[in-house]
């Protein structure tokens, strides 16, 4: 499966560039109100940097997070991707060029745990190495060796996740996403719901990605986390002033 290249260029470097970027949102259930959360956006973050969404609550941080990971579609602009030896805009591709993208390239924390029920977590963790073609016994190797550096006791691999709790469901969620080396990494919250010793070994994780090459767009509302990992901020409400 090959994505279609797009005609513009990222600069060396450059991982991923968002141009024009424009989202609001139609509220059916009030009459039809129109929210703008935001327009007009630019930014670009390269390898080796963590870029931090910064910005009060409502801002649009995790709007924009999701914007960029082709959750939600912009009424304008554009998201480029590097993605092997092409450019692919997220805002404009075809599903399944998305979903490709999303595969090898672009990976994604939410603050939310979303898995098919009953599925066992380990298997939940090896799954995104398996289907890159990683020998099953090595996949289960570093899916168990990444759960066990999370704290998720060897007890609960077998069991689904979706009766864990909130803290042990966030730590599935990373290890389904750090399990691999994702050229670029979206997080948002990702030690939200997290005691300080699982903070710092997330925290150690991201820095790890980010030292590896990894591009990283993330939101963090713990501050000794952002001064942990971050490189460079983005205040989205400078950015909606200007």
């Amino acid at each position: 499966m090959t994505t279609s290249p797009d005609t513009r260029v990222l600069e060396a470097g450059v991982m991923m560039k968002a141009e024009g970027l424009a989202k609001s949102f139609v509220l059916h259930n009030q009459g039809g109100v129109r929210l703008d959360v935001f327009s007009g956006l630019d930014l670009e973050v390269g390898r080796g940097e963590c870029l931090i969404l910064a910005g009060p609550s409502g801002a649009g941080k995790s709007s924009l997070l999701r914007s960029l990971y082709a959750n939600y579609k912009p009424q304008a602009g554009s998201v480029l991707v590097r993605h092997d030896n092409t450019v692919v805009d997220l805002c404009s591709a075809e599903p399944y060029e998305i979903l490709e993208v999303r595969r090898r390239t672009l990976g994604y924390v939410s603050q939310f745990l979303r898995v098919i029920p009953r599925v066992p977590t380990i298997d939940l963790v090896v799954e995104p190495l398996t289907v890159r073609g990683v020998d099953p016994a090595e996949a289960r190797e570093r899916a168990g060796t990444l759960l066990a550096r999370l704290r998720i006791p060897e007890a609960l691999w077998g069991l689904p996740p979706a009766t864990f709790s909130g803290g042990e469901q966030q730590r599935v969620n990373i290890a389904m996403t750090f399990v691999q080396d994702y050229p670029i990494l979206l997080l948002d919250e990702p030690t939200a719901s997290l005691d300080l010793e699982n903070r710092r070994t997330v925290t150690d994780l991201i820095d790890e990605a980010r030292r590896r090459g990894a591009a990283i767009v993330g939101i963090f509302h713990d501050a000794e986390v952002r001064a942990a990992v971050g490189t460079r901020s983005y205040d989205l409400t400078e950015r909606k002033a200007a």
